[in-house]
């Protein structure tokens, strides 16, 4: 099993122990090692950029509150690295949870950091080869979805609709749907890559597109998109039925 590289910023030497001694519980369960650990966002930064390819940090738990550079900051420069670890912020204040998500962060845990949440936020944590491919396709690997006091993170990879529902958008995966607070518009322009627009509300993940059906609801009747591991059908205006016709023209189940 590939053991997880983990990196430790902390101003304070027992919240980096008590990391310490918490990864070395849930060793068994997900094989870690600690490649270095520092006391405020300036070392962090050097001591990152410096390790070398063997000992690159996969993931950075991250204080918050450190004198210098903090810990949202360093999350910034972080990103100009090559291939920046993953960030799971540690901290005892709450009101950077936005934030932090903005930039990226896998999760967000208060202190006293436990054992189980750790391990399941170092669950997340996808390999290396992963990372590479989301940083080279641009834009974000994870969308945060407020739920009942909690943030969930939903991986794009999963996604296979977004659609605009009042001020929400529903992001589904195969297992349910998320509401995100966020704009359709400004989800195509970030991930136009992976997402098509199918109708003025919808957005189509073209790796989940299985082929187009015919419904007949008047005299010319309109398109819809199959999914696969869906039963659920999608319409497709008639304004970009032209345009997606084009972008799946090598798919030949159309009905």
């Amino acid at each position: 099993m590939t053991v997880l590289r983990v990196f430790i910023a902390d101003d304070e030497a027992p919240a980096r122990l008590r990391l310490r001694v918490l990864l070395s519980d849930i060793e068994a369960e997900l094989p870690n090692r600690v490649v270095g650990e520092a006391a405020n966002g300036d070392d962090a930064l050097a001591l990152l950029a410096a390790l070398p390819a063997a000992d690159a940090a996969d993931v950075a738990l991250v204080d918050i509150r450190m004198p210098g550079m903090d810990g949202v900051e360093l999350a910034s420069r972080l990103a100009a690295l090559p291939l920046p670890p993953v960030l799971v912020f540690c901290t005892a204040y709450d009101q950077y949870a936005v934030r932090a998500f903005e930039l990226q962060a896998t999760d967000y845990l208060m202190k006293p950091v436990r054992a189980a949440r750790l391990l399941e936020a170092l669950r997340r944590v996808p390999g290396r080869s992963t990372t590479a491919v989301a940083d080279a396709a641009g834009g974000r690997s994870q969308l945060s979805c407020s739920e009942r006091g909690r943030i969930l993170l939903v991986p794009v990879a999963d996604i296979l609709y977004l659609r605009a529902e009042l001020k929400y958008v529903t992001a589904r995966t195969g297992e349910r749907e998320y509401l995100l607070e966020e704009s359709l518009a400004a989800l195509e322009q970030e991930f136009q890559r992976r997402f098509v627009r199918i109708h003025r509300n919808c957005l189509v993940a073209r790796d989940a597109v299985a082929g187009f059906e015919h419904v007949r609801d008047g005299a010319d009747g309109h398109w819809s998109v199959v999914l696969k591991g869906l039963d659920e059908r999608l319409p497709v205006s008639r304004r970009q039925w032209a345009q997606v016709r084009a972008e799946f023209a090598d798919i030949r189940t159309v009905q």
